[in-house]
């Protein structure tokens, strides 16, 4: 299997992680409680000297730092005397004057076409170490390296794992035809994964993240697929006559939810990963589509129009309990769950654009998350504090990130088509 593989190795993880989130000493008096964040240059440690790669290195870990909002960077750095990364080689009286409660020390070396990359943080006030790694591995990966120590900083600052050394899966019309794509979640390493010059939609990670499921026209009838990622494997798994579409995966991965209209008009219906029918979970003369599941499998959002309007339903993961959830706009559709189990994403048609919600599953907290342009296809994080969704408020169709309250929106796609679709990949 051909896979992007590096070796990550945990050196030192002291003080415990209690100590870390009850706010660095000093720095939880701070602004926002936010504490102060310095991010020194990256440094040649031996090998080749690099700054392109060093700049990148640093780049990267603020984009993503500063996108979780957990922390907040220093923007102007003090000058050293001792430039070092390790405990002793260098002096914290100037990031303490600084202001800084914790500081990111980064250093490289460069062999050939490998690299070691390691990061170290530390409690500034306290002058104590709180955490280090080391990964190597190839020098076209460094962006994920630093997506990684990204990552663990976010765990050690905020008590969980960031999800920015995943990925996005989606669909763009860069080449002329909508193919499925795939890149990092900040836009960077896009991969082509369909070359069918066809129709290609709705695209859907398994729960290990190493296979998708999409449909494709390729053959003349919207076909479900199901492609691996790593080796470019691809079947068809359900071609039943009508629609074959917004294929979702069960998150034990066993299931697939999606919408067939071999019956007549759209149901919803569960099928294997090989494609044999498990079940009808809806029966009605209505429009059934886009089934999300939730964390658990014991439930599934979906899309129906059985009262005259597209509106959100949630019903129980055998089709029963059928409950309305969404209650107010005519057009509402495209639902998330969250993986916390606690909110689901939709977009709602208001004044000819649609605009994204997030509401709780009883129905209750209805909030409106955008404003500007058009924005549809929201899907969570992993971990669920973040959100990647599309919207043309640039002219055309994008791919967008935010945080799960609707703040720091940021393009990241970067195509000359027009991108949408997205979604995140689960954690490895």
């Amino acid at each position: 299997m051909k896979k992007i593989i590096f070796l990550a190795v945990i050196i030192t993880l002291a003080p415990s992680l209690s100590f870390a989130r009850q706010g660095f000493t000093a720095a939880a008096t701070q602004v926002n409680r936010q504490p102060l964040l310095a991010i020194a240059e990256a440094r040649c440690l031996g090998g080749e000297q690099n700054t392109h790669i060093a700049k990148e290195i640093e780049e990267v870990v603020k984009f993503d730092l500063d996108l979780a909002g957990s922390v907040r960077i220093l923007n102007r750095l003090p000058k050293e005397n001792r430039d070092g990364i390790r405990p002793g080689e260098f002096d914290y009286v100037p990031w303490r004057n600084a202001g800084a409660a914790m500081l990111l020390k980064t250093g490289y070396v460069i062999v050939g076409d490998k690299i070691m990359v390691e990061l170290r943080l530390y409690d500034v006030p306290a002058e104590k170490p709180l955490w280090s790694q080391v990964i190597t591995g190839k020098r076209k990966f460094v962006r994920k390296m630093a997506h990684e120590f990204a990552d663990e900083t976010l765990r050690i600052v905020a008590g969980e794992k960031g999800p920015f050394a995943g990925s996005i899966v989606f669909v763009s019309s860069r080449t002329g035809n909508k193919e499925v794509y795939l890149m990092d979640y900040d836009g960077y390493n896009v991969r082509r994964l369909t070359r069918n010059g066809s129709i290609n939609l709705n695209p859907s990670f398994s729960s290990d993240g190493h296979k998708i499921i999409f449909t494709s026209y390729k053959k003349g009838n919207p076909d479900l697929y199901l492609r691996k990622i790593y080796n470019d494997e691809e079947i068809r798994i359900s071609s039943r006559t009508g629609l074959n579409v917004t294929g979702a995966w069960a998150p034990r991965g066993d299931k697939i939810a999606l919408a067939m209209s071999k019956d007549g008009n759209s149901e919803i219906y569960l099928i294997n990963r090989n494609g044999r029918e498990l079940a009808r979970l809806t029966d009605n003369d209505a429009i059934d589509i886009s089934p999300s599941w939730s964390p658990d499998g014991s439930r599934i959002a979906f899309v129906s129009d059985r009262e005259g309007s597209p509106q959100v339903y949630v019903m129980n993961s055998d089709g029963t309990n059928v409950r309305r959830l969404t209650k107010t706009g005519c057009y509402n559709a495209g639902p998330s769950w969250s993986p916390k189990g606690d909110r689901i994403l939709y977009s709602r048609m208001e004044a000819d654009k649609f605009q994204i919600y997030a509401i709780n599953p009883d129905g209750t907290g209805d909030t409106r998350l955008t404003d500007e342009g058009r924005n549809e296809y929201p899907h969570w994080s992993p971990d669920g504090r973040f959100i990647t969704f599309t919207s043309n408020r640039d002219g055309k169709e994008a791919i967008y990130v935010m945080r799960a309250d609707g703040t720091s929106q940021t393009r990241v796609s970067r195509g000359k088509g027009d991108d949408s679709q997205p979604v995140w990949s689960p954690r490895p």
